[in-house]
Formats: C-alpha cells, structure tokens, sequence
C-alpha cells in the first residue's frame, strides 16, 4: 500500500515553517507516486491517523511536539512507520542541555555556559561578555538572543514560552557553519551569512533572500573536515534517522570549531539548507524525499 499520512502544522511557535516544509515535501510526495493524506496535527489528528489507514507517515512538523518524541512515540504504538528520528534521539536533541552534555563527552566542542540568576531579575553571574541566551526546547533561532558585553538590564522575551528552560553561552564570534547528514553521511559544510542581522534568526531562516549560503564553505581543511566528522558522530551516537542539520560556529581567530546544536527536523522550504546541500552533492529535491522515506520505520 503506498497510502502515507503528511503530518504537519500544530499550535506551536514553528506551525508556519512546518506548512511550508509540508507544501514542498507534498509536491515530492506526488512526484513519487504516493496516496497522500494531509493531517493537521491541531486537533483531534489521533483518530485522523487511525481512521486512515496509511502505511507510513512522513513528519513534517517542527516545534515541540513535532521533534520531542511525541509523536514517534504515538506511531510507534500504533505501530505505524515514520520518517526522521526515533523517540530517543528526538527527545534528547530537542534538548539543548542534554544534547550538549552527551555529546562533549564524546569529544565534540560547544560554548562554554554561562550561569544565570534567577528570580526577579534574569542576568548572568559573575561574566561580562557578550553571550547567547535561548529556549533550551525551540528550534527555527525562535527566541535566540546576543547580549552584549557589560550588559546589566533585565534580559526578557516575550518569544519566551517558558522562561525558567533556558540555556545561555559564550558568544563565538566568528563563521556559521552548518553540515546536513543524510542517512548517516555528511553532505558538506555550508557557511551562513545573515544579511541584515548578527545570526542565523527565524527572519534570516525563512524571508527570501535573508541570508548567503556558501557552498563549500570557505574554511580551513582540516575544520571542514572535523566539521563534517562531528555531525555524523552526532547523528550515529545519538542513534538518529533520516536527515538531521548540525549547526556550528568557527572562530577564525582561535582556529577553533563549535558546535551549537544539532535539529532532527530540518526545514525543507525553498530557502532551506538540507535541500540546497543535496543539491550541491548531486541529489534532487525528489530523491532526498525518496531516501528520506526508504528509511521509515517504528522504533
């Protein structure tokens, strides 16, 4: 039966990007000759999966049900083949504290934390420098902020769901990197550049022409390569399946490589990165999508 379910949408913060990465994978989807059923996940979608009797689901969504765990947990009990990552890997990379704790056990870099105080008032302990703070659970750069040096106000965000599950660390100063992995096997290291803002945001993600994207990124050998060694790593450690993107920065002033996090349901919009690399490494649009789903399975 080559009857499938697109599960896409929701009531999160990354509802809009997940409709989009779901109308381009549909176009796919078509082009393979799939029976395709579209499910909202906004309401009621349990019975809607159940009731359609496919034989696989294609996860297009984004945000924290989509990408913690949930939702593979539900199709595993219902026995109901999916694509990308299981419950175990989604539920730890959405993560970002455990992510980073796991893996720099197994030798991988990340910026170092900065501790926060708590209470009325949200501001760094004893450090002056510029930092990053941002949701712990949230992908898409969704509540992502620099604060400069000898900064001393409150830090608040009203893109903050819950300001008590942050994460905050050193800013790198330095080239964005990111590296897709398909089944297992680094693509290539893309360099972003942000045209109007300091980073990689939701604005610079999603808007047309918001960033540059380099490929092959203009680096060092020998970081390109611990780039690429890194993300694979990360996806075989963390026992992940599909295409996951790992994120990076480098300081070209060190020489030294780090990685930021890594998200088990990249975007597939038309200005999306894991597409663009497949492209660049001679895979088409279609035959990501192909590759993607040849791998659906329940846990």
């Amino acid at each position: 039966m080559n009857k499938i379910a697109l599960l896409k949408g929701g009531l999160n913060s990354e509802n809009e990007v997940s409709l989009k990465t779901a109308e381009a994978c549909l176009f796919a989807l078509r082009e393979l000759k799939y029976e395709i059923v579209e499910i909202d996940i906004k309401d009621q979608f349990i019975s809607k999966i159940i009731d359609s009797k496919v034989s696989k689901c294609f996860n297009a969504l984004h945000g924290y049900l989509g990408e913690n765990g949930s939702i593979p947990g539900l199709l595993n009990c219902l026995k109901i083949p999916y694509t990308h990552s299981g419950v175990m890997a989604s539920s730890i990379a959405i993560n970002k504290k455990i992510t980073k704790e796991i893996l720099s056990k197994n030798g991988i870099a990340f910026p170092k934390p900065i501790n926060l105080r708590t209470g009325k008032y949200l501001l760094p302990v004893n450090y002056n420098e510029s930092f990053v703070i941002k949701p712990n659970s949230e992908g898409s750069s969704i509540g992502v902020k620099i604060i400069p040096e000898n900064y001393k106000e409150n830090i608040l965000s009203s893109e903050w769901v819950n300001p008590n599950d942050l994460i905050a660390e050193e800013f790198i100063n330095g080239q964005e990197l990111t590296v897709g992995v398909l089944n297992g096997k680094s693509l290539c290291v893309t360099e972003i550049i942000a045209e109007k803002n300091t980073f990689y945001d939701y604005k610079s993600k999603y808007i047309k022409n918001g960033s540059k994207h380099i490929i092959p990124a203009e680096i060092p050998e020998k970081i390109r390569q611990l780039a690429l060694s890194w993300a694979e790593k990360s996806y075989n450690f963390l026992n992940c399946r599909g295409v996951i993107r790992a994120d990076f920065r480098f300081d070209q002033v060190t020489n030294k490589l780090y990685m930021l996090e890594i998200n088990t349901h990249p975007g597939m919009t038309e200005t999306s990165l894991i597409p663009e690399q497949a492209e660049y490494c001679g895979i088409s649009f279609l035959e990501l999508i192909k590759l993607i789903m040849e791998v659906a399975r329940c846990d």
